[in-house]
């Protein structure tokens, strides 16, 4: 993340980011209400200190199916207080007491989620429960709204101006780093995938393909922006804004071009697969040349089935407002699906992640205790054969 172009320049203020789980607040927006009836239990949680997956398993247990009957829209954080949807599927009419199993999860079996690595609180609570007709599916949500508070802030005057900056302009939409895992290793898999790497696990080939598409995307808009920022060139794919409805822009007259400035259309960048190359003339030629040197992803996204699609090459924060309490920064915004907070903070500030930096520390001590083993497994062992 840290080589891809900023629209505004690298920011100059700093600050620290999840030094607390409470710090970094998202709840989820359902774009329908549960129905009242059907077969699927439609659970709306608060979470701390688990991910999405600790809790569907949570939820399994207690209602005794199998983990594949709960589903949900998106994954969210762990280092973080999120509420969010789920899915389970009990077919007839029981009903679990779900509101019974509101409780701190040091109470609850589950994984590993107790390690004393976790510093920062661990609880599940239901929030509602409703029954549903359909199943909860990934990515059926209207969006995602955030509370962020950021500590340690050093320079409020700069940071002001590059909010202001972002809510007249929006950010790049980037792909954030929690789609490629922990020092990129998806991508890294991903790619050895592609150059014939058999992965047997469905779900790992998902989530590898998936970040490798993501990296495609963020390396040309990465490039356009920096060769031409945010100018509209001829030939340009160019999406309705709220759908995934196209068409190509042979020419920007003066019609088109309002409604680029209205934001009734917007400027896009490829999620690669299959078909027809989408933009046109001096877009598609910017496009290839930014793509040049990611063949082997770009055959391997088209052999495994991915069509051809379009994302929006900037995000713009809705209902975003801000506040200053003392020198730390607190600031909500809503985000459609699919798109990433980190990207709005990338631009914003220059900022570390704390808990990020206290797992590096971890893994740091963790890897120097098991050489430091090693050595003196090596050593004894020397001293036996030379005894």
């Amino acid at each position: 993340m840290s080589s891809l172009h900023y629209l505004f320049d690298k920011p100059t203020c700093t600050a620290d980011l999840r030094t607390f789980n409470s710090d970094f607040i998202v709840k989820e927006m359902l774009p329908f209400s549960p129905t009242g009836e059907g077969e699927h239990h439609m659970i709306h949680v608060r979470k701390e200190g688990l991910n999405t997956n600790q809790v569907a398993e949570i939820l399994a247990k207690f209602a005794k199916v199998h983990q594949k009957e709960v589903t949900y829209a998106g994954q969210k954080d762990r280092n973080a207080v999120t509420e969010q949807w789920f899915g389970v599927r009990i077919p007839g009419k029981e009903t679990p007491d779900w509101q019974s199993l509101s409780t701190p999860v040091d109470e609850v079996s589950v994984g590993n989620v107790n390690d004393e690595t976790h510093q920062n609180q661990t609880r599940l609570t239901i929030l509602s429960s409703q029954r549903h007709s359909k199943k909860l599916r990934i990515g059926a949500l209207l969006g995602n709204r955030f509370e962020l508070t950021l500590r340690n802030v050093s320079d409020k005057d700069a940071l002001e101006k590059r909010i202001q900056q972002v809510m007249e302009t929006g950010v790049p939409n980037y792909f954030g780093e929690q789609r490629f895992g922990h020092q990129g290793k998806n991508l890294i898999f991903g790619q050895q995938m592609l150059a014939g790497k058999k992965v047997k696990d469905r779900k790992k080939r998902s989530i590898y393909l998936s970040a490798v598409r993501s990296n495609v995307f963020n390396q040309v808009v990465s490039y356009r922006l920096h060769h031409h920022s945010v100018a509209p060139l001829t030939g340009d794919c160019v999406m309705l804004a709220g759908s995934k409805s196209f068409f190509v822009a042979e020419k920007w007259d003066p019609a088109t071009l309002k409604r680029l400035s209205d934001n009734d259309i917007q400027l896009s960048a490829p999620l690669w697969g299959r078909g027809s190359v989408l933009p046109q003339a001096d877009a598609a030629l910017v496009e290839q040349t930014a793509l040049a040197e990611l063949t082997q992803d770009l055959t391997g996204l088209e052999q495994a089935g991915l069509e051809q699609e379009r994302r929006p090459l900037l995000l713009k924060p809705q209902a975003m407002k801000y506040r200053f309490e003392q020198d730390s920064l607190v600031i909500e915004f809503i985000l459609p699906a699919g798109s990433y907070a980190t990207s709005v903070l990338r631009e914003l500030l220059d900022y570390q992640d704390v808990q990020e930096v206290q797992r590096k520390q971890m893994v740091a001590e963790q890897n120097a205790l098991i050489q430091q083993q090693k050595l003196a497994e090596a050593t004894a062992t020397n001293q036996e054969s030379n005894s």
